[in-house]
């Protein structure tokens, strides 16, 4: 069985006879080609929409759903920042309030033979003399801000102490001050001035320390309970 023959040249010759305005169908072709793509376009656009409003509506629902959690959340945490910083202040306020006899004491403690103390002072309030608030107040008139939260440090006050003193040996004045920096209570002490002076007609050296007051750790402190006897 022999294949039938076609003659590829009378068809191409039949086709552009058939085609008289070969620009015009090209034109046809790119604009159907055009029509599909902006279909297509609209399209996925139109699910990328649907997708992105249907995320949004469960955003929203989870939004309103925690808001209510988070609303407990911050009410508790300024509690609980409120009780720690009333619990700061009652700290603070135990420890300083022997600032008088702790200096006292350790001036004392350190003083050497032949020197004896003239003047003894300290400036700087104490924790407890001064009012502190420990609750922040509610914001007026603003609504879905959250609160501003307390510091629950409670600042100190610096205490500087001055020690105008008089000695008769030069070296005791070196020793007091070793002594004094080995306190735990008391930190960079400094000689302020030193000259001759004359005390009930001896030649002595007055001098004048300035030191600060320091907070050791708990640890350090050692406490003991009060006793009182009564009769």
């Amino acid at each position: 069985m022999s294949m039938p023959k076609i003659d590829f040249a009378a068809w191409i010759e039949s086709v552009k006879e058939r085609v008289k305005e070969p620009w015009l169908i090209g034109g046809v072709v790119v604009s159907a080609l055009a029509l599909a793509l902006v279909g297509f376009l609209y399209v996925r656009q139109a699910a990328r929409e649907a997708t992105l409003e249907q995320a949004l509506q469960k955003a929203v629902q989870d939004s309103t759903r925690f808001a209510s959690v988070l609303k407990e959340r911050e009410m508790a945490e300024a509690k609980r920042d409120t009780v720690l910083r009333s619990l700061n202040l009652i700290r603070a306020i135990d420890d300083d309030r022997f600032v008088w006899p702790h200096v006292m004491d350790e001036v004392s403690r350190a003083l050497p033979p032949y020197t004896w103390i003239v003047s003894l002072g300290f400036t700087g309030a104490g924790q407890g003399q001064q009012a502190v608030t420990t609750v922040a107040a509610a914001p007026s008139g603003e609504t879905g801000k959250r609160r501003k939260l307390v510091q629950t440090a409670v600042p100190r006050d610096t205490v500087r102490v001055r020690v105008v003193g008089n000695t008769v040996d030069i070296q005791a004045l070196t020793r007091f001050m070793t002594q004094l920096e080995a306190s735990p209570f008391l930190a960079q002490v400094q000689l302020a001035k030193s000259e001759r002076a004359m005390d009930n007609g001896k030649e002595v050296t007055q001098f004048q320390l300035d030191m600060l007051y320091t907070r050791p750790d708990a640890a350090q402190v050692r406490r003991v309970p009060l006793a009182v006897s009564v009769r």
